[in-house]
C-alpha cells in the first residue's frame, strides 16, 4: 500500500513534468554535418543548396530555410473547409506535426470529400509549447492538400486517414501581418512613452533633493542606469558570419548527475553545421552516483555506429574523473584532452542550435577577443509558472543586458550553458582557476564569472546573439531560490574581485559596471525607505517609488514583446513583483554568507559535508535535551 507520503510526492513531481516542444526526430542523426564524402547531394531533403565552404552563400537565408522545414509533433483541433463550401462541409482531425510552411493531421471519420489538390481553409489554435515561443496564436490559413494517406482498418487496429496540408504562406509571413506586426507597433509606442515618463519622473526628482538627496540621487542613478542598458542593448549588432573563418573548435561537456538530459545534449553539440575536421567534443563525468555515465556510453556508441563516415570515432569521446573534484576539475581535464585552439563549456542540460558554434566563433576574428558568451534560451518555458518567469528573465538578461556590455567588449558573465575561449588562456589561468579561495572557503560555484574575470583582465569578451542554444531552468520553487542564492553570492564575490580591475575599461563601461554593483546592494534599504518607513513615520503613500518599480516592469516586458512577439511578456511584470517581494531580499542574506561553497542544489563534496555537519548539530541538540530531561 502506497503511503500518503509517497503520493503526496508522486503529485508534485506530476505537477512539475516538464513540457517540452517536441521536433520530429530526422531519420539521420548528424542531419546538419556537412557530409565530408558528399553521399548526400547537393541539396537535401529540406531543399537547402549544401554550398558549404563556397564564396557568396548566404548563411542567414540557409538558417531561415531550416526553421521553416522544422516539423514539431503536436497534438489540436484542426478544421479543415473547402474552398467553396460551407462550414458544414468541414473535415475536422488532430494535427500530428506542424511547420511553418504546413502540417499533418489526423481525421477523427475516415469518410472525408477532400482531394490531392484541394484547396481548403484550415482553422486551428496552435498551443503554447507546441511550437517556439511567439507562434502561440489561432490561425485560419488557406492551404492546398498535398498527400492523403489512408489505412484499411485490421484486427490490431482501426482505419484512419492522414492528410497533409502545404500553407499558403508560412505562418511566419502571416503572423507577421496578423499579430507579431501589432505586437512590434504597439511595444514600441508603449517602450517609448515609458521611457518619456521614467525620464520626467527622474527630472522631478532634482526638486525633492533638499528633503532627501541620497534616496533621489539612487533613484536617479538606478533610473539612469536602466535606460541606458536598454539603450545600447537595442543598439547592438551580432559580428556577421563569414562563411571561410571557420577554426577549430573542442566542445567540453562536463556531467554530474544528468542522465536525463546528457543524450540530448551530446546530440546536439556534435550535429553541427561544422566542418568536420575541425570539430570534437569531449564529455567529463565527474563521478556521477546516477546512470550517467551508462546513458553517455550508449549515445556515443550510438552516434559511432549510426555516423561512421562523419569521423566521429576520432572527434566524439568521454572520460570519467577518478574522483569527484567538482565543475572546474571536469573542465580543465577536458580542456588539457582539446586538440583545438578554441574551446567551447557547454552544461550538461543544455541543447545548442544546429549553427550555434558556427555563429559563436565569429567574433574571434578580433585577435584581442578572449571568450564569447551565446544565448540562452529556456528549454521548459511552458511547464509552470516558474519557468515562464524565468523565460522573460533570460531572454532580458541576454539579449539586454549582455548585449549591451558586449557594446564595450566587457561581458562580465560568459555564462556556462554556451561560452567559448581561447585554449591557452584558460591553461595559463587553470591553476588559479582550480585553487580558488575566497575568505577561506573553495570558491566550488561560479565558474563562469570566475573564468570570465580571468579572461575580461587581459582581453575583450563579447556576446553573440545568433550562437543560440537552450537549457532546463528549474521548476520547482525550492530548487529555483537555492539557485538564485548561489548565483547571488558568486555575484558578490566576481564583483569585488572585477572592481579591482575594470576601471582600466572604457571609461563609460568602469562607470556602469560600478553603479551596477552598487545599485542592486543598496535595493533592499531603499526597498524598505519607501514602502515602510516613509508610510508609518510620514504617512505617505509611496505613489512615486511603486510608479518607478511599474514602469521599470514596463520596459521588462515590452522590451521581450518586442523581440520574442510572445504573449508570456506579461510575466515581465509577475517577475518584477515577485523580485521585489522575494528575491530582492536574498540580497542581504548573500551579504553575510556569500563565503558559503554549497550549490544547495545538488550533492557535491561541500553539500555532503554541509549536511553531515547539520546532522551533527541536530544530534547534539537532542542528547543535550535528553540529558536535560
Amino acid at each position: 500500500m502506497i503511503s500518503r507520503k509517497d503520493r503526496i510526492k508522486e503529485k508534485k513531481e506530476k505537477l512539475t513534468r516538464e513540457k517540452l516542444t517536441k521536433t520530429r526526430p530526422d531519420r539521420r542523426k548528424l542531419s546538419y554535418v556537412p557530409d565530408p564524402e558528399k553521399v548526400r547531394g547537393s541539396t537535401d531533403r529540406r531543399g537547402i543548396a549544401a554550398a558549404e565552404g563556397t564564396e557568396g552563400i548566404d548563411v542567414d537565408y540557409i538558417n531561415r530555410l531550416r526553421k521553416l522545414s522544422l516539423r514539431y509533433l503536436a497534438e489540436f483541433e484542426v478544421n479543415v473547409i473547402p474552398k467553396g463550401r460551407k462550414s458544414r462541409h468541414s473535415v475536422r482531425g488532430k494535427s500530428i506535426d506542424i511547420s511553418s510552411t504546413g502540417l499533418l493531421m489526423k481525421l477523427s471519420h475516415p469518410k472525408h470529400h477532400l482531394q490531392v489538390g484541394s484547396r481548403v481553409n484550415a482553422r486551428f489554435k496552435i498551443p503554447p509549447g507546441a511550437m517556439p515561443e511567439g507562434f502561440e496564436s489561432t490561425v485560419h490559413m488557406d492551404a492546398k492538400v498535398v498527400r492523403i494517406v489512408t489505412q484499411e482498418q485490421t484486427e490490431d487496429s482501426e482505419g484512419s486517414v492522414q492528410i497533409a496540408l502545404d500553407f499558403e504562406k508560412p505562418l511566419t509571413s502571416y503572423l507577421q501581418k496578423k499579430r507579431w506586426g501589432y505586437s512590434v507597433y504597439s511595444a514600441s509606442a508603449i517602450l517609448l512613452f515609458a521611457v518619456l515618463l521614467i525620464m520626467l519622473m527622474r527630472a522631478e526628482s532634482i526638486i525633492y533633493f533638499k528633503y532627501n538627496i541620497v534616496l533621489y540621487l539612487y533613484s536617479l542613478i538606478a533610473a539612469a542606469f536602466l535606460l541606458t542598458r536598454y539603450l545600447f542593448g537595442a543598439m547592438y549588432r551580432d559580428v556577421k558570419v563569414d562563411p571561410l573563418y571557420t577554426p577549430g573548435v573542442s566542445i567540453i561537456i562536463p556531467c554530474f548527475n544528468e542522465e536525463e538530459w546528457i543524450h540530448r545534449t551530446i546530440l546536439s553539440c556534435i550535429n553541427q553545421d561544422y566542418p568536420v575536421n575541425k570539430l570534437e567534443v569531449i564529455v567529463v563525468d565527474d563521478r556521477s552516483t546516477d546512470r550517467s555515465v551508462e546513458r553517455i556510453q550508449e549515445t556515443i556508441e550510438m552516434i559511432h555506429q549510426e555516423a561512421e563516415r562523419y569521423g566521429t570515432a576520432e572527434r566524439l569521446s568521454y572520460v570519467v574523473l577518478e574522483e569527484n573534484g567538482g565543475k572546474r576539475e571536469a573542465l580543465v581535464r577536458g580542456v588539457k584532452m582539446a586538440k583545438h585552439n578554441l574551446v567551447v563549456f557547454v552544461d550538461s542540460d543544455s541543447f545548442l542550435e544546429p549553427t550555434a558554434i558556427r555563429h559563436l566563433v565569429q567574433p574571434f576574428q578580433d585577435p584581442k577577443m578572449g571568450g564569447v558568451a551565446g544565448r540562452t534560451d529556456v528549454e521548459n518555458t511552458y511547464t509552470n509558472t516558474i519557468t515562464k518567469l524565468q523565460t522573460v528573465r533570460y531572454f532580458i538578461a541576454f539579449r539586454i543586458m549582455k548585449a549591451a556590455e558586449s557594446w564595450f567588449d566587457s561581458v562580465t558573465c560568459l555564462s556556462g550553458p554556451l561560452s567559448c575561449y581561447r585554449k591557452e588562456l584558460v591553461l595559463q589561468h587553470a591553476d588559479a582557476w582550480l585553487t580558488q579561495k575566497f575568505l577561506g572557503q573553495p570558491a566550488t560555484f561560479g565558474d563562469d564569472r570566475s573564468m570570465t574575470n580571468y579572461i575580461l583582465k587581459t582581453h575583450r569578451t563579447g556576446y553573440q546573439d545568433t550562437a543560440i542554444c537552450s537549457t532546463i531552468v528549474p521548476s520547482k520553487m525550492d530548487v529555483f531560490l537555492k539557485q538564485q542564492m548561489r548565483w547571488k553570492r558568486s555575484w558578490l564575490r566576481e564583483s569585488l574581485r572585477a572592481g579591482t580591475f575594470i576601471w582600466r575599461k572604457e571609461p563609460f563601461m568602469a562607470l556602469f559596471f560600478y553603479i551596477g554593483v552598487i545599485v542592486p546592494i543598496a535595493a533592499p534599504v531603499i526597498v524598505l525607505y519607501n514602502l515602510v518607513y516613509v508610510p508609518v513615520v510620514h504617512h505617505v503613500f509611496p505613489f512615486t517609488f511603486l510608479m518607478g518599480l511599474f514602469m521599470m516592469a514596463l520596459l521588462m516586458s515590452l522590451a521581450h514583446l518586442l523581440f520574442r512577439k510572445s504573449k508570456l511578456w506579461v510575466f515581465g511584470f509577475v517577475f518584477c513583483v515577485f523580485y521585489e517581494f522575494i528575491l530582492l531580499w536574498q540580497m542581504p542574506v548573500a551579504w553575510f554568507t556569500f563565503w558559503k561553497s554549497t550549490w544547495g542544489t545538488r550533492e557535491t563534496p561541500q553539500d555532503i559535508e554541509a549536511r553531515k555537519k547539520k546532522e551533527e548539530r541536530k544530534n547534539k541538540r537532542k542528547m543535550k535535551k535528553g540529558w536535560q530531561a
